[in-house]
């Protein structure tokens, strides 16, 4: 870990904040969910660096290090592909690999879309390559579904804002570690699904979860509720001509993962639907795996990722 190098770029007139190590010739960018940052990369930035490639994880405006953007309330997905387009260039980097988890997933694909000749194949965790007019399932499940409550203006700010960053960390980690959707009754709030003696995941400890809070402590979650979470996801893909996405890529799925249980989303994972959309797609299934398999399983993890990089870099 001492062997990281961290860094700013500026885009846009905002400092982001920008983890490395590895000296290769071929660049591996990370991007995060929520609510991880550059860290929940660590594991996979070590493997890769060791076998000769150059490992970077960002961390989006409003999030970790990286400076808040003027007015969170705006922010969207084109100011994180901007923002990455930005880094980029900067880095000097020609054609990357691109790993996302969970919402990170979303901003690799419209990078993908957007710049494809910068782009030699998308990893994705968690979350499938996702086609217009196939984000809204969530709007079938119950009221207390923990997305439809973020998405409520003030009401995660008031859960939230009971308790210190890390502890919301906490409860979020280990909420999306279960295979159940969070889900609240009407009389509760997300925060109330954990009691404070519920014990971490057991590949969590607790000096990896004082490294998250520190950096929402300092970042807050303005930004992560707008992004992903408040932002009309129904428009993300709105400045694509062709959604059809035509890199390689592969997609590792936990079969313990709760998106599994979202409307439809087994079937289509499982079915082949999601290869309609995208040309060259393989998914690899871990059985015990969870939302947050690279922390979880990092060695299982490290290996698909290898092999998948070794298939597709320019030889």
């Amino acid at each position: 870990m001492d062997q990281i190098q961290h860094h700013f770029i500026e885009v846009g007139g905002l400092k982001l904040h920008v983890a490395e190590i590895g000296a290769g010739s071929t660049a591996v960018i990370f991007l995060h969910g929520f609510p991880e940052i550059w860290y929940s990369w660590r594991h996979q930035m070590i493997a890769l660096a060791k076998a000769g490639y150059r490992a970077i994880a960002t961390e989006y405006r409003g999030y970790g290090l990286s400076d808040p953007p003027p007015d969170p309330k705006t922010v969207s997905f084109s100011d994180l592909d901007g923002d990455l387009l930005g880094i980029v260039d900067q880095l000097g980097i020609s054609k990357a690999f691109l790993v996302a988890k969970d919402f990170g997933a979303m901003v690799a694909n419209l990078f993908a879309l957007l710049h494809p000749e910068k782009v030699l194949g998308v990893v994705t965790i968690g979350i499938p390559y996702l086609p217009p007019g196939s984000l809204s399932s969530y709007k079938h499940l119950p009221e207390g579904f923990y997305i439809s409550r973020w998405r409520e203006p003030g009401r995660a700010e008031a859960d939230f804002g009971r308790l210190d960053a890390k502890t919301v960390v906490r409860n979020v980690y280990i909420l999306f570690s279960r295979s159940e959707i969070p889900i609240a009754e009407e009389n509760q709030e997300i925060m109330d699904l954990v009691g404070p003696s519920t014990p971490l995941p057991p590949w969590l400890s607790e000096e990896d979860l004082a490294v998250y809070g520190d950096l929402y402590e300092k970042s807050g979650f303005q930004t992560a509720l707008q992004v992903p979470y408040r932002y009309a996801i129904e428009e993300l893909y709105g400045v694509v001509e062709d959604p059809v996405l035509k890199v390689p890529s592969l997609l590792i799925m936990g079969k313990e993962d709760y998106v599994f249980k979202f409307p439809g989303m087994k079937d289509y994972i499982e079915s082949g639907k999601a290869r309609e959309f995208v040309v060259d797609l393989e998914i690899e299934f871990l059985p015990d795996g969870t939302h947050f398999v690279q922390e979880q399983l990092p060695h299982q993890v490290n290996n698909l990722i290898l092999t998948f990089l070794s298939n597709h870099e320019i030889k």
